[in-house]
This record gives C-alpha cells, structure tokens and sequence, in this order.
C-alpha cells in the first residue's frame, strides 16, 4: 500500500513520457496492489509500454500501447469480457426498436462490477474501448449499446480510441463493486466526455416495470415528457439528466418531447396505463420527438434522447430493455 505521507506523482505532462508511478515497494516484497501504473507512449514513440520482465518467476505479458495516429492495424491481441461483448446498434439507424440486452437483471459477480458502453458521441466514427489495457469493445457505432461486461472493483482507466488508434480521450473511472453502470460517451463543447450512469433499481415486482428517460442529446434545450393525456412524466429534462426510475404497468404508451411550463407529476407517483382512445392523439404544444412503447411486465426500460442532426431539438430515441 503507498504510504500515507507519500506525494502523488501526477500523470506526465504531453511530450514527457515516463512512468506515472515509480513503484517502490513499501516493504521490498512486491505487492500486486503496487504495481506501478504505465501511461500510454506519447504520439510518435510507439514500441511496447511495459518491458515485460518477469514477476516471481512467472512471464509479465506485455502491454502493447495503442498505435500513432494514422498508424492503423490492431491495438491489442484481443480477448473480450466474459468471451465476447456483443454490441447493439439501432435497427436500420431509426432508434425506433427496442434492444433487448438480457442479464441486468440477474446476480452480481462477487466483488466485481457490471458495465456497459452507450456511444452517444454525434460526429464521430466507432470507437474502441479499453479498460486498463484490455480491449473491452472492439467496435461501437453511434446510437448502440453494448452487453454488460464484468470490471473488477477499484479505479480503472478506460480509453476511447477510434479504429485507428487515434486516442479521443482517456479517464481514470471507478467502478463500485458488485455496482452496474452505464458508461455513455457524450458529446461536449470541447470533444468528448464519459459519463457514469447507475443503473441500479428495484427489481420489478407485482407485474410492474420501471422506466426511465434520460437525454444525451447536445442539441437539446430542456424538454418536458408528457403524454397525451397532458400528463407531464418529467420536466425540464436537460442536456446529461438521467432521472430516477419510476414504476411503470404494462401496456400501450405514448411519449412526446416538448417545451411546457407545465408541473411534472409527483416523483413517487407511478405510471398507470394510457387509455387508448388517446393514442395517435397530440398535445396542444410544439413536439421535438415521440415515443411509442409497448411495455410488457418485470422489464426494465432506459430510454435515452441522442442527438439525430445538427440543429437544435434533432433528437432520436434509443430505447434499451433489461430483464
């Protein structure tokens, strides 16, 4: 463990390289909680990070760093989370299906973490995910999600790559154990940002789901989620606000995005089903969007508002179902 009245060694500045931390051991036995943390090479070095010495006997693998811009060919030799983490797409691009991504809802593993990656980065080409050196999402295109994937506990830095090699950005994120997040990659004034997302809920009971709106969509101005009816399931939904999720009973919905100056429902006040005499029927306000759900029981429901063009509002839905 670092000593309690050990500086911290801060992270190189651009063009320095070197090692983060100079891993000294407390006691001289080697700790695996202290190995030292290597950065990636700067632009133009390449070569291996770590040089791949032994550790008790037993062969280090080598770290191999992300490829120059420009540079192209593999990151890294390739194995996936748990054998694999599929990747979700919207069907034909439209967001207007569901994604079933199953086993949210199922046990933990033990002192580990569930996660996810949601590409909510407009402009873009797919990207690359590594966690540590890992390559934990081969590729992610635009408006898709992928499987949870298991991520022991603790501080991890995850990058973001494009196919190419080209680092977009890198963040040392923690990960709760037996914690389940969604790590959305969002857009911002100066690139782009990662954003951690619990997912945690109550599993649904008595028939129920729970249902949730979030909006990733940089183009947005504070929207309300109203139905029909005229009720206002949330207002004032602004641009990275992911609400809490509420309790919602199977049935036929519809959704609309617009701006009201209309009071939202109570927070612990359900969902009860919508009549259908008023599906197809429009609110008395200018809409940005709609949403049309089938809900069915013990499901959960995040649907997020991403970016579908340049102006303002262009908004699509991607709706993800766990069970």
């Amino acid at each position: 463990m670092v000593n309690a009245d050990e500086p911290m060694i801060p992270l190189p500045n651009v063009g320095e390289g070197g090692p983060v931390y100079p891993g000294n051991m407390d006691t001289g036995v080697t700790d695996p909680g202290q190995v030292p943390v290597i950065p990636l090479p700067n632009p133009g070095e390449g070569g291996p990070v770590y040089p791949g010495g032994t550790d008790g006997g037993a062969v280090v693998e080598p770290v191999i760093p992300l490829p120059n811009p420009g540079e192209g060919g593999p990151v890294y030799p390739g194995n996936t989370v748990g054998g694999g983490n599929q990747v979700w797409t919207c069907p034909g691009g439209s967001c207007g299906g569901i994604i079933v991504l199953p086993g949210v809802v199922g046990g933990v593993w033990p002192g580990a973490a569930k996660v996810r990656f949601l590409n909510a980065g407009y402009g873009y080409p797919a990207f690359r995910i590594f966690i540590g050196s890992r390559r934990f999402v081969n590729l992610l295109n635009y408006a898709s999600a992928t499987t949870y994937g298991r991520v022991s506990g603790g501080y991890q830095t995850v990058t973001v790559t494009g196919t190419d090699g080209y680092v977009y950005i890198q963040k040392t994120m923690p990960f709760q154990s037996n914690g389940i997040t969604t790590i959305a990659i969002i857009n911002t004034a100066g690139g782009l940002d990662l954003m951690q997302i619990t997912d945690s809920c109550c599993p649904p009971t008595n028939g129920y789901s729970s249902f949730r709106i979030g909006n990733l969509a940089y183009n947005s101005g504070p929207l309300d989620v109203i139905m029909s009816d005229g009720r206002v399931v949330w207002s004032d939904l602004r641009f990275k606000e992911v609400p809490a999720f509420k309790r919602i009973m199977p049935g036929t919905y519809q959704f609309f995005y617009a701006d009201t100056n209309q009071q939202a429902m109570p927070a612990n006040l359900d969902i009860e089903t919508l009549d259908s005499a008023w599906l197809g029927v429009y609110p008395p306000h200018e809409t940005f969007g709609s949403l049309y759900l089938d809900v069915t029981s013990n499901a959960i429901y995040s649907v997020y508002l991403l970016q579908s063009g340049s102006n303002r509002n262009n908004i699509q839905n991607l709706i993800l179902m766990d069970r």
